[in-house]
């Protein structure tokens, strides 16, 4: 029995009904840790309505909210059990993708984690990727993570604070030389903003989503 075989069955909410989404370029909202999917649809109203989002549940239960895979740190986190969550999501996505000419991630803080393991798995199949106060997991030698494959032509657009106090420096030294080497980056760092969204960032990336995805 493997991790992923005591999932359930995704829970995933749209920004609009079923008849107005094909032909639409598709954005996957990944929210973060011990949170649900109502968490991030409210972006749906301030992106680019050109998109059909969808909003999808992390697999396991926390608390009162949902997570990806166990907090980094603690005894029951593994590269595993992110490829697992990985694989969670990426079946989703494969169940819909052909509804639409495009496949966008938007993931924040775990969230981004997740959307750049999906990028990193399935290099080819995604336009672009934003992270929002989050980072990208320390895969090590893993064969499942193409990094080789990404040669920088992927944009992703990754927006945090400095003094953001959940993100550790481990992780974002990690990200940091990720980012560089291996995607197209747009990097904006934030004040005040702390863990979380403002509106600054979310005009940045609603201008990132318009050149890169729909003015392509």
């Amino acid at each position: 029995m493997t991790l992923a075989d005591a999932f359930p069955a995704p829970v995933v909410l749209w920004s609009k009904p079923e008849e107005a989404r094909a032909g639409k370029p598709l954005l996957v909202l990944l929210h973060g840790y011990g949170a649900n999917e109502l968490d991030l649809l409210s972006l749906a109203d301030m992106l680019p309505g050109e998109f059909a989002v969808a909003s999808v549940r992390a697999p396991l239960v926390s608390g009162a909210g949902f997570t990806w895979f166990p907090l980094t740190g603690t005894v029951d986190y593994s590269l595993d059990a992110v490829k697992a969550a990985a694989g969670y999501a990426q079946s989703w996505i494969d169940s819909v993708k052909a509804n639409h000419p495009s496949v966008t991630l938007l993931g924040f803080s775990m969230g981004m984690a997740m959307a750049t393991t999906l990028l990193r798995q399935r290099p080819a199949d995604f336009t672009a990727v934003v992270g929002l106060s989050g980072f990208a997991v320390d895969a090590g030698d893993d064969p499942s993570f193409r990094d080789h494959e990404l040669e920088g032509t992927v944009p992703l657009f990754w927006g945090r604070d400095q003094q953001d106090p959940v993100i550790t420096p481990d992780k974002i030294e990690y990200t940091m030389g990720w980012v560089r080497k291996h995607v197209k980056l747009t990097k904006v760092l934030y004040s005040g903003m702390w863990h979380g969204i403002n509106q600054q960032e979310l005009g940045h990336v609603s201008e990132f989503l318009t050149h890169e995805v729909l003015n392509k």
